[in-house]
């Protein structure tokens, strides 16, 4: 059995991990622990906040306790907000205080993207257009061209939280342009994992949504590959060697 956790701030999209789970097969278990999200705004003060050293540190003993593998923040605005060194500190830290190999939703989509050998992207974000233009920023500072952002002005993740199928492809639509290699959906709020396979069957490229890539980035870290064709390309693809 291998035991991925998670820290999960407040509640949006939760049962997406317990989907994800089904999908991965019964030798993988998700653990998800809830942060305290505080302020729910896509707002930058508010998601340094979010993201602080103290906020994870309250869900860590609980994922210690449950025999987790691996640590992810399961949060991609309250990774990135941080810049990249400043997001390469908050995993560290969070490393040092479980115990655990960690990471965090930003992170895992570079990480995924590097491993498609994806070097364009275009993005679907529902932030705001600021917060949306770090994400692009982080991105970049990973090596990873955006070719394109799409922002939706949504400020906080309990509206997010309440898409649905329509507006997350009018989403995927409004967001993709010809040249991206692939499309990038990245709010932990929103539900996409029943959603990814058709999408990519439309856009014709892979789509990389923010709880698919926190759970890949999970398995990497715990050092285990599954093929699971419901969660799309990042699940089935050979990883690109590099030479």
């Amino acid at each position: 059995m291998t035991a991925l956790g998670f820290l999960y701030p407040g509640h949006s999209a939760e049962d997406e991990y317990p989907r994800i789970e089904q999908l991965l097969g019964s030798d993988i278990r998700l653990d998800v622990v809830h942060t305290d999200i505080g302020e729910d705004a896509h707002r930058v003060d508010a998601l340094l906040q979010m993201g602080s050293a103290e906020r994870l540190a309250a869900g860590v003993e609980e994922l210690r306790m449950s025999g987790a593998d691996s640590v992810v923040w399961a949060c991609t605005s309250g990774s990135f907000v941080y810049g990249w060194e400043g997001a390469h500190d908050q995993v560290r830290t969070l490393a040092r205080t479980a115990g655990l190999p960690a990471s965090s939703t930003s992170f895992a989509f570079v990480h995924a993207a590097r491993e498609m050998g994806l070097e364009r992207v275009a993005v679907g974000a529902t932030y705001p257009d600021d917060v949306a233009a770090l994400f692009a920023e982080f991105l970049r500072a990973g090596g990873v061209e955006v070719v394109g952002v799409r922002d939706s002005g949504i400020i906080t993740a309990a509206e997010v939280g309440t898409w649905g199928e329509a507006e997350v492809f009018a989403l995927a639509r409004a967001a993709d342009t010809p040249d991206a290699q692939a499309l990038l959906l990245p709010d932990t709020a929103l539900h996409t994992a029943a959603h990814i396979p058709a999408l990519e069957k439309e856009l014709g490229k892979p789509v990389l949504t923010a709880n698919q890539v926190t759970v890949w980035e999970a398995l990497r870290l715990a050092d285990r590959r599954v093929n699971a064709p419901g969660l799309g390309a990042l699940f089935t693809r050979e990883p690109i060697v590099q030479v």
